[in-house]
This record gives C-alpha cells, structure tokens and sequence, in this order.
C-alpha cells in the first residue's frame, strides 16, 4: 500500500487529494501548515504508519522553503518522491528540478489528475528504492549503461533500443534514459514520436557539461516514463562532436539514472568506442542476412583485440524468418556464440514504428513483442541468478 503525505493549509486542495487518492491502492495524511520546518526529520517525525512514499508541496507554501526542504530530502532520503504544488510552473521548473523534486502540479488540478501526478511518483519511488538497494548490494557507482551495437545499418537497431527502453521503464519508473548517438540520422526522436527542444549537441557544451541538473532540464520526457537525449537535428552538428565529449555525457548521464540505454551508430566509429569504453552491456543485433552476421563476427574480432567488448553480452537475431535459407545454428556457428533473442519477422513492427508507439508501449501481443519483452528481462535486478541457459534453444525459427 502506497503511503502519500500532503502539507498544505488549503482545504479545498486537500479534498481533491484525498478524492484521487480514494481511487488508488493507498492512504492520504494531510499535514495542515502554511509554513515549512527546517529539516525532512521534522515532518517525518510527526507522521504515524509506515515511511512516506510521496510527499505534496502546497498550494499556499512559500515556494523557496519548498526547494530548499527538498533538497535536503533529495540528499537525505533520495527514495521518496517530492511533488510540489504551485502556480508558476515555468519559472520554477529548473530549480525544482535542480532541488529532486519529481514533478510539478497545478493548484486547481482536478482529482483525476492528482491521481495520475500521484501514481508516477509511487511508481518513481518504487524505482528508486530497487535502483538504491541494487548499488548497494552490487558496489555500482552508477547506473547500468547499455550499448545498442550493429556493425551494419538496416537491421532494426533503434526498435530494439525504443523498446528495450520503454520496456526497461516499467523496471524503473522516470529512471531510464535513451540517448540516441546515431548524430546524423538517428531516429529516436520519430521512433518515440517526440518533438525534443534541445539535443545531444546542446547537452555537450555549456552548462549542461558541468551541471547535471542542468543536463536533466535538456531531457525530452516521453509518456511511457522514460527521458530521452535526441541526436542533432542538422546532422552537420556530428562533426562538432568529440569522443571525449559523449563519454563525459554518458558517464553524467549514468550518475543520474538507473539505466542509459545508447543506440548507437552502425560501425565502430569514434562515438562508438566512447560509449563501449564505459557500457557495462553490449546488445548485439544482426538480421538473417550474410553481410550482417558477417559483420557482426568481424565486429566481435576487431573488439576483442581492442579490449573493448563490455562484460555483459546479449545477442539479438532480428528479422528470423525460415525461409531465408539460414538457421538458428547457422547464424551462432558463424558469430561464434549463443543468440540470445530471437525477434521474428512481423508486420506489427513496421506499423509501430511509423506510428511512433513502440510494441512494449503498445500492449502488442505479437510475437516480436514477446522477444523484445525477453530482452527486457535480461537486465531485471538479479536476472544472472536465475536458471536461464541455454534459453535460446527453446526458440523455433
């Protein structure tokens, strides 16, 4: 059951709050003030029951009390959700940002969209709960950065990112991010249907270099839960971009995020090898076509060599269709390891992607989506402990 606390003064607001509150699996504790106390332990001390999940800001608080207090919350107890109430949206969304607070709610918002406000931040919380006790057991420093990697263009590399991050996002509420590295022609942007108003080429100068917060208000937010990094949009910008560069953004990026999810682009070019020099995944796509699984074993050959092949390998087949003349075996004989997934062909795939809602986002229960749900799986918290070898021989092509 989920445990939401809400400070404010104002009557009306708090009926509202305890009407959408009604609707979800939870209780409601009004603390009624017009004022803030110095410090988290002060307002926690007075709460009965269990740990707060989410704690309401407002309306009627002073609104620099609010962002200090939650950034002392943010610091001390990074695992409960802050939402804070106010009318002046837009000249409050970077500090508050800057201070942990999860999202921004106007003061006349009716129950239903309380509700919904209410339900992403239990959701945030519960994200971040799993991501705190998954550092602690495991001594990460930072999140878990995966390397979407394809030798060859053409072979669905960022459907697989989209929804491996849309997927991944359900693990971890607001604490997934996709950075599309393809500078000239990615399509992350069209693949999640965004329209981003800053970019990867804005994100690698100014403050955003030095201030992570700052890079966090350069993040497009798609429904699904999930930040995005979009590629330039005039992809004469890639030029100006330095490995040094990405790395730097990647490694900021992972500090404050559980999962960076990198599409990257085909071949093994400068960005490529930034961004392999700190994954800690590497998800490996080829079709069922020659040139890519020979590209893919080249590509394995030359990494190995470099020492840059991440720790972690998953070996997506996509496109596998019995009557292109190759087997499973075929492919794994020529790679030289195990596939990992294998995503058939599908006319639901094709269709998603011009809409801009990815399978996973979808609720498809297409056969592709079903492979893609499998890769997920793959990075849930404690999946190596489970018994899954040799997986992919249960898969008929």
């Amino acid at each position: 059951m989920s445990r939401f606390v809400l400070v404010t003064a104002d009557a009306n607001f708090s009926q509202r709050a305890q009407q959408a509150v009604a609707g979800l699996h939870g209780t409601l504790q009004t603390l009624a003030a017009d004022y803030l106390p110095p410090s988290p332990d002060d307002i926690l001390r007075v709460l009965s029951g269990e740990l707060a999940e989410v704690i309401l800001l407002g309306p009627g608080l002073p609104t620099d009390d609010s962002i200090r207090l939650a950034s002392l919350f943010d610091l001390q107890y990074p695992e409960i959700s802050l939402v804070l109430v106010t009318a002046g949206e837009a000249d409050v969304a970077l500090p508050a940002m800057r201070a942990g607070i999860r999202d921004l709610l106007s003061p006349g918002a009716t129950s239903d969209e309380i509700r919904s406000m209410l339900e992403r931040a239990s959701l945030a919380a519960a994200g971040r709960r799993r991501g705190l006790g998954a550092s602690v057991e495991e001594g990460a420093p930072g999140g878990r950065i995966i390397a979407v990697m394809s030798p060859k263009g053409g072979v669905g590399k960022t459907t697989v990112t989209t929804n491996l991050a849309v997927g991944l996002g359900r693990i971890a509420p607001m604490s997934v991010v996709v950075l599309d590295l393809d500078l000239q022609f990615g399509d992350v942007a069209s693949g999640l249907m965004l329209e981003p108003e800053r970019t990867l080429a804005d994100a690698v100068t100014g403050a955003a270099v030095q201030d992570s917060m700052v890079l966090k208000s350069y993040l497009t937010l798609h429904p699904s839960g999930i930040y995005a990094l979009c590629a330039p949009l005039n992809p004469a910008h890639a030029d100006q971009i330095s490995g040094d560069q990405v790395g730097h953004l990647i490694s900021q990026l992972a500090s404050e995020f559980q999962y960076v999810v990198v599409d990257t682009a085909p071949g093994l070019g400068e960005h490529v090898l930034a961004t392999l020099d700190q994954a800690t995944d590497a998800v490996w796509i080829c079709g069922m076509d020659i040139p890519s699984i020979r590209g893919l074993r080249t590509g394995f050959s030359i990494l190995t060599e470099l020492d840059l092949l991440p720790q972690n390998r998953h070996v997506v087949l996509n496109f596998a269709d019995r009557k292109s003349g190759l087997t499973l075996q075929d492919v794994e004989a020529t790679i030289g390891c195990p596939v990992d997934v294998v995503l058939p062909r599908s006319r639901a795939v094709p269709f998603s992607t011009n809409k801009g809602i990815p399978l996973l986002q979808d609720g498809s229960r297409d056969s592709a989506a079903r492979g893609l749900g499998q890769l997920v799986d793959r990075f849930k918290p404690n999946w190596e402990q489970r018994p899954h070898k040799k997986l992919h021989r249960r898969v008929i092509v």
